[in-house]
């Protein structure tokens, strides 16, 4: 846009010069229902992908949001119900992806892998909720978000045993139960403290390193 000593004659007064029209204020749009409740758990995920960041208030959440603590609220009744969304899309995602590789994949050590795999390249790709999947997010909430996580945990590791009881009698074992369950904790442990590392490095350390020569020797 020129100024006003570019658009009006020499000595012309300024009542002489076309006012430019006054653009309207941006009005700012409302979220969908449904929408600020996902815009809520975005943010406090990408909050725990920081540095540093494993206790988060509501009140740098609504900062981050440009909202008050209030809005918040209005949506989640507590920080505790907003840690269990994260753990909701946690739940959901990892066990839908369990249930095709167990429908795609012949039982044993392919679905086993596989599985871990899975549990690996989801930690990677969504490292904040890898924070509240280990509970270094959640040490200083409500007890019943651990105990959430401590079931996910506990149902991956029925998942793999039943996976592996079948490999373990066609090899043949005497107890195939027995060794299912111990090669299933074994791999369990392994996954949590790969993701535990992945975590407390600052997600410096890959959980991906040398997965595979990791899970043939369990296996």
């Amino acid at each position: 846009m020129q100024n006003d000593d570019e658009t009006s004659a020499p000595g012309a007064p300024l009542s002489s010069v076309s006012p430019e029209p006054v653009a309207a204020a941006p009005t700012r749009k409302r979220p969908k229902p449904g929408e600020r409740r996902v815009q809520i758990l975005q943010a406090l995920a990408a909050m725990l992908e920081q540095p540093g960041a494993e206790r988060v208030t509501t009140a740098a959440l609504a900062a981050r949001l440009e909202v008050s603590e209030a809005a918040l609220y209005r949506h989640f009744a507590s920080k505790a119900q907003m840690f269990e969304g994260l753990i909701d899309f946690i739940e959901q995602s990892v066990f839908t992806l369990i249930n095709q590789i167990t429908e795609r994949s012949a039982p044993g050590q392919e679905q086993a892998s596989r599985i871990v795999a899975m549990l690996v390249q989801f930690a990677e790709k969504n490292p904040g909720m890898t924070r509240v999947m280990v509970g270094d997010a959640l040490v200083f909430e409500n007890e019943r978000l651990q105990n959430r996580m401590n079931q996910f945990f506990d149902k991956i590791e029925a998942t793999l045993r039943q996976a592996l009881r079948g490999a373990a009698a066609a090899e043949g074992s005497a107890t195939p139960s027995v060794d299912a369950q111990v090669r299933a904790s074994a791999i369990t442990a392994f996954v949590v403290g790969r993701l535990q590392r992945f975590a407390r490095s600052g997600f410096r350390r890959q959980p991906s390193e040398h997965l595979e020569a990791a899970v043939a020797l369990m296996l």
